[in-house]
């Protein structure tokens, strides 16, 4: 059961105290440790790019639907928007075919299914916009410069996806994020939804990347 909200909690605090669990074993999948080791092959990073692009298809589609919202609009900036560099990665990683290249695996399209659920519950894409956008600005800048040492990118892409300069300072980014958060107008019963919604979506997070590591980590780079 959620602990109970207090005054002298803010809900930013709250919502990562709550998720804090299900972030640490998205960190630690077996998946995600190789390719923090230098140890994935360049196919399994490829494969996983292409599952971000389905993810972020479904977020940006249904965050625009959401643009004038008053609780999600606030959280939606253009700036954010990852499909341009998805797109600019993936064409290198797979060629200019790659749209006929990639789907989504059955885990991603469970996850994008309950993405676009949410474009009738403003709060629930605040769960998933949180969960997928905050930690790729965060642990995302380390990755970063791992797939850029293991692979070799250069200016041409391949590690466009992480690179969030357009927000300015990722501090001061973030932390006015988690502002937005605290002020959010929702009661308790609504808070705890959305505290629900988030674990879901690292869960679902999760299972995308247990999928990635049964068909990647067979044959690990030494």
């Amino acid at each position: 059961m959620d602990a109970p909200n207090t005054e002298a909690e803010p809900f930013s605090a709250r919502l990562k105290a709550a998720t804090w669990e299900a972030h640490q074993e998205a960190e630690q999948h077996g998946f995600t440790q190789a390719l923090l080791d230098g140890r994935l092959h360049r196919d399994g990073y490829a494969a996983m790019a292409a599952q971000h692009y389905f993810a972020y298809a479904a977020l940006e589609e249904v965050g625009r639907s959401l643009a004038g919202d008053p609780l999600a609009g606030p959280f939606i900036t253009a700036e954010l928007f990852r499909l341009p560099s998805l797109e600019r990665d993936l064409a290198l990683l797979y060629g200019p075919d790659w749209a006929g290249r990639i789907s989504p695996t059955p885990p991603t399209a469970t996850y994008t299914a309950r993405i676009r659920q949410m474009a009738d519950d403003p709060a629930g894409y605040v769960a998933h916009h949180y969960t997928r956008y905050l930690g790729d600005i965060s642990g995302g800048q380390f990755i970063r410069k791992i797939a850029v040492r293991t692979y070799g990118f250069g200016e041409d892409g391949g590690a466009s996806f992480y690179d969030f300069s357009a927000l300015g300072s990722l501090p001061r980014f973030k932390d006015g994020y988690r502002s937005r958060l605290d002020s959010l107008d929702l009661d308790e019963p609504a808070r705890r939804r959305m505290i629900r919604e988030t674990r879901l979506a690292y869960q679902l997070n999760t299972e995308v990347l247990a999928d990635l590591g049964r068909r990647h980590t067979g044959g690990l780079a030494a």
